[in-house]
């Protein structure tokens, strides 16, 4: 898996409360953020395939979330 840029990982800790932000923990929340998504994706194309469909549609990402408890 493609590995996810920091930044953006560093800033949503801060805009939740995180006054400063070590490297580590914004690379910690990309990995895990990072496999959440692709476990996400995963069920996604499950759902699409069930409903005999080449193309992933939002639909099936929020059956998915639900699936995968998300919510």
């Amino acid at each position: 898996m493609p590995k996810l840029p920091i930044a953006p990982f560093e800033k949503i800790i801060k805009e939740n409360g995180g006054k400063r932000v070590a490297f580590s923990a914004g690379e910690a929340l990309a990995e895990v953020s990072g496999e959440i998504a692709a476990e996400l994706a995963r069920n996604a194309a499950a759902f699409a395939e069930h409903a005999g469909r080449k193309t992933v549609v939002r639909k099936d990402v929020e059956l998915a979330r639900k699936n995968l408890r998300l919510q």
